[in-house]
């Protein structure tokens, strides 16, 4: 036999032989305790609603939110990420809904807590998008543009009401600058210094939250490209990194999750601090259509996708499938 090298002395094939030998040598492990799901409530329903573009996702009402909480906890999912859904009637310039403390966003963290305590760990969005009538992130000027100061004052608010409500953890996600130091300050005026802040340090301008809108019931026309990042860029993103830190970040955040995996590396090799990763909508999205179609074997390919996340550096991972693939993993 002809000697290439180390080969055929060398033969990475032995450490591939069979499912024994394949995961006692796996390098990345998903654990349920990695996972974090992302959940929507609605305001006015008595059941969920099915969200189209995300098969197998509802809005749900203040009672299937309990329960979902309760089977995530059960599946040893780590966290569950609240979202707000209000009336539209209820939506208007300075998205007054999402401070409101009856608000619906504040009233499922309250069904949330009541429900599982601090077993849990119950995180809630910060951001405007959601109680707007014109669907941006913050409050406009009058030029119709987002206006970043006046936005940090309405984020004051709104994390301090969500800290009262008994939220563990509040994600600034507006990427308005200066969002989080303002944030900090605002918590610990009222004396929650132990409310966490999972800073959404990078965060791209995607055409992957399609689906999201329909998830929120977003009222946006045009785009938020002056706030959100251009996915060209990668050095933008570690100084927003860099901002977020010195601005008093307990744990970053890179969203989306599949597409910048290079970004999420480079963010996880620089700091001390836990990373997430945010697998979005958009993702979720396309993984159901394909395996809807039988062009993929879905199981095979939500694991392939989560796992190639944790490798890239993400300690957490917010994914719709975190139930289901913490039940099989603890199954397996």
């Amino acid at each position: 036999m002809t000697v290439y090298g180390s080969f055929p002395g060398a033969r990475p094939r032995r450490l591939r032989t069979s499912p024994a030998m394949r995961r006692m040598v796996a390098e990345t492990r998903l654990h349920p305790a990695d996972l974090i799901l992302p959940a929507f409530v609605r305001e006015g329903v008595s059941a969920p609603v099915p969200i189209a573009a995300m098969p197998g996702v509802v809005q749900h009402s203040l009672d299937t939110l309990r329960k979902a909480a309760v089977e995530a906890r059960e599946a040893g999912v780590s966290g569950i990420m609240l979202f707000g859904v209000p009336e539209d009637a209820k939506k208007d310039a300075a998205g007054t809904a999402g401070t409101d403390p009856d608000g619906i966003l504040q009233t499922a963290i309250r069904a949330v807590k009541d429900e599982v305590g601090d077993e849990l760990v119950i995180m809630s969005d910060l951001c405007l998008d959601e109680y707007t009538d014109h669907g941006h992130c913050g409050v406009l000027d009058a030029d119709g543009r987002v206006d970043n100061d006046a936005t940090l004052e309405r984020y004051a608010e709104m994390a301090q009401v969500q800290a009262d409500a008994g939220v563990h953890v509040v994600g600034p996600s507006g990427m308005m600058d200066g969002q989080v130091g303002v944030v900090r300050d605002a918590l610990d005026t009222i004396g929650k210094e132990d409310v966490s802040i999972l800073a959404y340090t990078v965060k791209y301008s995607s055409a992957f939250y399609g689906p999201f809108r329909e998830a929120v019931g977003s009222s946006l026309t045009g785009d938020r490209k002056t706030y959100q990042q251009d996915p060209a860029n990668l050095r933008e993103s570690l100084r927003e990194l860099a901002l977020d830190l010195e601005e008093g970040a307990d744990m970053v955040m890179v969203k989306p999750a599949g597409p910048y995996l290079d970004v999420l590396a480079r963010v996880a090799d620089a700091v001390d601090v836990p990373v997430a990763a945010y697998q979005i909508s958009g993702e979720y999205a396309m993984v159901e259509a394909a395996a809807e179609k039988g062009w993929i074997d879905r199981d095979k390919a939500i694991l392939e996708a989560l796992t190639g996340i944790r490798r890239a550096g993400a300690q957490m991972i917010l994914t719709y499938w975190a139930t289901e693939v913490a039940q099989k993993l603890d199954r397996d």
